[in-house]
């Protein structure tokens, strides 16, 4: 391996045990040990930018984590426990710590949202967007109708509407192109397509939802940082629930003129 790329792998690796809880003198010296599999704060310091002082107490809060153990030899020697062992520990503190956030979320939220509301709410970036499509779609009870471009048509959003027909909920689809129509047919076999009287190629839409005509939502994409490849665009979304919502009447009477027309 290349000096240039074990840089960029030491460098991925202290930033991802940094968004874990670690110090970033922590997360430098166990990058560092688990290079050497085990060595003083002198051989830590050699290789990684933390001062030998500091190593002392970063190889403490590793030790209290479970991360290295300690031999009290002079000069004091560190051993990393294993890449297998630190993703275990890793994953299932994370997955402690969901589970107990998710229990505690639970305890505080009413058993029963609001379905009035008086204003819209904006909702920022891509994945985000995805967000709030999939937990929408997964609230349907009777009807889903979808308009979108085909580069926002992902695994995500197609699991959750394959996930909403099977429980019964009628799917209704803007037609796309038919190498993407014939693929979506075969992950939702009862979702029924209407033809769009809208050309979005040379438009900056991103996507129109409908849920149960109680719940609406609608994005535009918008200059990005150039994450999306082929297109450095991104999306931002506005959305509102309710039947008597300003957003959810607009959309509404907007999707019952799309479906009678493409009917007719």
């Amino acid at each position: 391996m290349s000096n240039t790329s074990t840089g960029q792998a030491r460098s991925t690796a202290v930033k991802q045990l940094k968004a874990l809880g670690l110090s970033t003198y922590a997360a430098r010296t166990f990058v560092a040990l688990a290079s050497l599999g085990e060595g003083t704060a002198q051989d830590v310091t050699e290789i990684a930018d933390v001062p030998r002082t500091r190593v002392y107490d970063a190889a403490d809060e590793l030790r209290e984590r479970g991360l290295v153990d300690v031999k009290q030899s002079k000069p004091r020697q560190y051993w990393a426990i294993s890449t297998e062992t630190a993703a275990r520990h890793f994953e299932q503190e994370y997955t402690h710590r969901v589970t107990a956030l998710t229990d505690a979320l639970e305890e505080l939220t009413p058993t029963e949202r609001t379905h009035k509301q008086r204003g819209v709410w904006t909702v920022t970036g891509r994945e985000t967007v995805t967000d709030r499509v999939v937990d929408f779609i997964a609230t349907a009870e009777s009807e889903v109708v979808y308009m979108t471009v085909e580069d926002l048509l992902n695994e995500d959003v197609t699991q959750a509407l394959s996930t909403a027909s099977e429980r019964g909920v009628s799917i209704r689809l803007a037609e796309m192109s038919d190498q993407t129509t014939t693929k979506f047919e075969q992950q939702v076999p009862s979702a029924q397509f209407f033809e769009s009287l809208w050309d979005w190629s040379e438009t900056p839409a991103g996507r129109l939802l409908m849920v149960d005509r109680e719940k609406t939502l609608v994005s535009v994409l918008v200059k990005g940082n150039g994450d999306h490849p082929p297109e450095p665009r991104d999306e931002t979304a506005i959305w509102g629930a309710g039947p008597t919502n300003s957003l959810v009447v607009v959309l509404k009477a907007l999707f019952t003129w799309q479906l009678d027309s493409a009917a007719e």
